[in-house]
């Protein structure tokens, strides 16, 4: 059974960059076609929805708060075990 790669580039798009590749294009049409592909790209784009925006937000501050916490934890365990193995600084 032949088995098909799915990560080979079109042949259209093969095409397309050999092409370009052999016009050997100026610094100002490199950057004319950036801009024209970044223009492309940004077409792609789904803005998300009102709802979907603040419960991105909601997950976004939870998970920065439990990492918060755990830093907190962290930081507040390794400085109480440096203060018994070391003292805590008074002779």
């Amino acid at each position: 059974m032949a088995r098909k790669v799915v990560d080979e580039p079109g042949e259209d798009l093969v095409a397309s960059a050999k092409q370009e590749r052999a016009e050997r294009r100026g610094p100002v049409a490199r950057i004319a076609l950036f801009i024209r592909q970044v223009v492309n790209e940004l077409k792609k784009v789904v803005t998300p929805t009102r709802r979907e925006l603040f419960s991105y937000t909601g997950v976004v501050l939870a998970f920065v708060i439990v990492m918060m916490a755990l830093v907190y934890g962290l930081d507040f365990g390794f400085s109480a075990l440096v203060a018994w193995v070391f003292g805590n600084g008074t002779s």
